[in-house]
């Protein structure tokens, strides 16, 4: 266990560097990107492909699919890369149940294929998913576009997603790929974190880690740590986790750039070669390639809850216009700071979500900033369900007219906050929240000052 977990009021370590779906971070494009890739498995039938450098991010996008997935979608997860053609078809094969002692690799097939129509016939689709999947020898390369040709009369049987670094669209070029290369129909790059987004990654793995108050890294910390890290996700991990251990260490309560200059001369982090300027061109192309599908999924998958039958707040997210977010009227540079991005999305807000930002706005106007309030919740903008089922479970169990929303850019990207209360200092305000009801702490909730909305 980190040593400096009770010196910052931790309750789990932060930034480990094994993939753990309870700290997803769903910004920088991770949460849309995740949305149509559920999208693309369970709707596509050709291969989906997911590229992304060394520590971005995409074993955990490949957790979160296993987590994410409908019930009606069995998964198998091959995470050993160098395997023989025979042996995946093996790998697969006994994760079906299907017995392979003695078995030629054609048998096998035919009998997967049977396994495989016989979940199709049961309404159970089957995805495989192939991580680490630039180090597969080339027969197994093969085997995966032999595997992608199973079928029924009406359908695939085996949807397939790749994990891989860059070198796989390397291989993928070579003439004796094209095959393959042609079933792959859907393609997703993970790019790296912007240097804006750094610090919001870095906070959300505190508060999901159990931190409460204003982040221990400063500005000049965050800055250094995006520079060093060049927004790859395990890099940051690594100097986030080293800078506080080197806080923690001088009986410091916060991270500043010399104690992340400490942390990088104890990773020995190197400069990334990768990314060349000759090789910048392709990049952005595979960037803009993986926006645009994106972008397509989501608009397929918009048109097709159209007419899908579900929950009426998550029909009008995916479809309606919305109305604009009540704003504050005290001053011209305050409404500036807190409404969204131009850019940003318009979500259809709930009935609960739109009363709750109108009691937000009335009592922005007269708190004073040295008081304090529990933040209970703070997600997405565009996640409106998640906002409006969180309200209704929260007004049955607290006080509805001390419960309030806002919308908010602070952060860099569009989000919306729930928050409970109005208490003259932290200790009142964190006496309230140990006497929250257990499924409101559940969220995580911790005490701020006003000053934080501004």
């Amino acid at each position: 266990m980190s040593l400096y977990l009770e010196h910052f009021g931790l309750r789990e370590p932060p930034f480990r560097i094994t993939p753990d779906t309870d700290f997803f971070f769903s910004g920088a494009n991770r949460g849309p990107t995740l949305d149509a890739l559920i999208y693309a498995i369970t709707q596509d039938e050709g291969i989906v492909k997911v590229t992304g450098e060394v520590g971005s991010g995409k074993t955990m996008l490949c957790r979160m699919l296993l987590e994410r997935l409908p019930d009606s979608v069995e998964t198998l997860y091959l995470a050993n890369p160098s395997l023989s053609r025979q042996e995946i078809t093996g790998a697969i094969a006994d994760e079906l149940g299907i017995p392979t002692d003695g078995k030629a690799t054609h048998s096998l097939t035919r009998a997967l294929q049977e396994a495989l129509i016989e979940r199709y016939a049961a309404g159970k689709r089957v995805v495989m998913l192939i991580d680490e999947a630039h180090a597969m020898p080339a027969e197994s390369l093969e085997e995966i576009r032999l595997l992608s040709n199973l079928e029924s009369k009406a359908t695939k049987l085996l949807q397939i997603a790749l994990f891989a670094q860059p070198e796989l669209d390397e291989r993928l070029a070579a003439n004796d790929m094209r095959q393959l290369r042609e079933r792959i129909t859907q393609h997703f790059s993970l790019a790296p974190l912007k240097q804006e987004d750094v610090a919001g990654y870095i906070e959300f793995r505190l508060r999901a880690a159990g931190y409460h108050g204003p982040t221990p890294f400063t500005p000049a910390a965050t800055r250094q740590i995006a520079e060093i890290s060049k927004g790859l996700s395990r890099r940051i991990n690594i100097l986030a986790d080293k800078a506080l251990l080197a806080a923690f260490s001088q009986n410091s309560h916060q991270v500043d750039a010399a104690e992340v200059a400490i942390a990088a001369r104890d990773a020995q982090f190197m400069p990334l070669q990768r990314v060349q300027q000759g090789n910048r061109p392709a990049m952005l192309r595979g960037l803009a390639w993986t926006a645009l599908a994106a972008i397509l999924l989501l608009i397929a998958f918009n048109l097709g809850m159209r007419s899908a039958p579900g929950d009426k707040t998550d029909v009008a997210h995916a479809t309606s216009p919305a109305p604009e977010a009540p704003q504050a009227t005290a001053s011209r540079q305050k409404a500036l700071r807190s409404a969204p991005p131009s850019n940003a999305a318009t979500p259809r807000f709930g009935p609960l979500t739109r009363q709750h930002m109108e009691q937000y706005a009335a009592w922005i106007e007269e708190v004073p900033r040295t008081r304090y309030f529990i933040q209970l919740l703070a997600t997405e903008a565009t996640h409106t369900g998640e906002i409006e089922g969180f309200l209704a479970r929260a007004t049955k169990e607290l006080d509805p007219a001390e419960i309030r929303a806002y919308r908010s850019s602070l952060s860099g990207s569009d989000r919306v906050g729930v928050i409970y209360g109005d208490f003259p200092n932290r200790e009142t305000a964190a006496a309230a929240m140990l006497a929250l009801p257990e499924s409101i702490k559940a969220a995580q909730p911790f005490p701020r000052q006003v000053s934080r909305l501004h």
